[in-house]
């Protein structure tokens, strides 16, 4: 009796755990950020969709694009001279709020990606420009043909820093930036300056100095690295990448709230990992159900005929899934020139190809038939024709016999008189 309850506790105990995992994950989200998304870094699967294509403002999150164009320009070896464009920078400038640096002073290129990702000075994002472009105006174009080979299709940027207070040209979307932060992740110098919580940076005149990296999420939970953001028009920005048991996540939220503490932003991002890393995806399409029949013309025997056509169903051997989100998917189907007597079920004859913006994949299409199926559908027609054949064969065989005996007889020779 005892092991019955026991029994019965633990079911019960199982059920509402479950009943629990499967409850949040279907539990709506609810961010105080106005646009969000999550994105599988290593499918490219949209997880989470809210206003991703919605025209946004990124503010520091643009040092991000500033700092691929120094790692494909520059090594961390090189030198960087300070201008004067980023002396006039205002704060958070390394210049006005760590260490003041006169005009001609230089800095390594690996302190200036650090002094960019983890303090994010604006005055480090105009001596980029100017080291690299020449000038904010020919660096900025760089900007915007990167962002055009990345597929950034939403995205126009003008400053190096992402200030943009003076002007509403300077903006991207969140889907624009999940492609950004998957770039900048995928380049390892960006990367390695993302994942630093502190860093010693000094210029050539002057004392080192320490500095922290404003991504308060940093190896928590998973947090690789990332990169914040804040103006007035923008909001508090945040793009952050993850890593869980060895799936890879990238999410972004953007004009969240300005709070003292800097705080909701991170709130934020955290809510949207646990639910994304949580999150399943439903069946679209169930396998070895049909999922299309085409209509292929054969000769029911092969080189002869008569011709008729045979209906074939195809399906899939894996369930079509995908997460539910707001980004509309589209699938559609490639099929081979199929020869009906060569058919085998086990033998791929075309696929289902399913797009969700950059995610893609294949799933190959089996015939639910084999040339047995077509086999057993013209067996009376077989039968016939070979009780037609034996019939014509016995004919022929008559026909040969009655010619060889027509031939003996009348080939006989009659026997020769005798001549006296």
């Amino acid at each position: 009796m005892k092991k019955r309850k026991r029994l019965l506790l633990f079911t019960v105990a199982f059920t509402l755990i479950c009943s629990t995992n499967a409850f949040a994950a279907v539990t709506p989200l609810q961010l105080i950020g106005k646009d969000a998304i999550s994105v599988d870094i290593d499918t490219n699967e949209i997880i989470y969709t809210k206003n991703i294509d919605t025209k946004a403002y990124p503010a520091s999150i643009t040092k991000l694009i500033t700092a691929l164009l120094l790692a494909e320009s520059k090594t961390s070896g090189d030198k960087l001279t300070y201008t004067k464009a980023a002396k006039e920078q205002p704060a958070y400038s390394y210049n006005l709020n760590i260490h003041p640096i006169a005009i001609g002073e230089t800095m390594s290129a690996d302190n200036v990606m650090d002094a960019l990702l983890l303090y994010s000075g604006n005055d480090i994002a105009y001596m980029i420009a100017d080291n690299v472009g020449g000038n904010a105006t020919d660096f900025a174009k760089m900007m915007n043909d990167k962002a055009t080979k990345l597929g950034m299709k939403g995205s126009h940027f003008i400053t190096p820093n992402g200030l943009d207070d003076i002007n509403d040209n300077h903006y991207t979307t969140p889907y624009d930036l999940t492609i950004l932060g998957r770039a900048a992740y995928k380049n390892d110098w960006v990367k390695q300056s993302m994942a630093k919580k502190t860093s010693i940076v000094k210029s050539s005149n002057g004392t080192p100095a320490t500095i922290e990296n404003r991504n308060k999420l940093l190896g928590i939970n998973g947090n690789l690295g990332g990169k914040t953001g804040f103006t007035e028009k923008a909001g508090r920005c945040l793009v952050a990448i993850y890593e869980r048991n060895g799936r890879h996540i990238i999410g972004v939220v953007m004009n969240s709230e300005n709070d003292e503490k800097d705080t909701k932003v991170f709130e934020d991002m955290a809510k949207l990992m646990d639910w994304s890393y949580a999150a399943k995806k439903e069946v679209l399409l169930k396998k070895d159900t049909t999922l299309k029949t085409i209509s292929v013309p054969y000769k029911v025997i092969p080189l002869i005929g008569p011709e008729k056509t045979v209906h074939i169903e195809l399906e899939s051997k894996e369930n079509v899934e995908s997460y539910i989100n707001d980004v509309k998917a589209q699938t559609s189907f490639n099929v081979k020139e199929i020869n009906p007597w060569k058919l085998d079920t086990e033998t791929s004859v075309g696929s289902l190809d399913f797009k969700q913006r950059e995610a893609e994949k294949s799933y190959k299409l089996y015939p639910t038939i084999s040339k047995s199926t077509l086999i057993q559908a013209n067996m009376g027609i077989y039968i016939a024709a070979v009780v037609i054949l034996i019939v014509v064969l016995v004919l022929i065989g008559f026909l040969i016999h009655f010619i060889i005996r027509r031939t003996r007889h009348t080939g006989r020779r009659r026997p020769r008189r005798r001549r006296y």
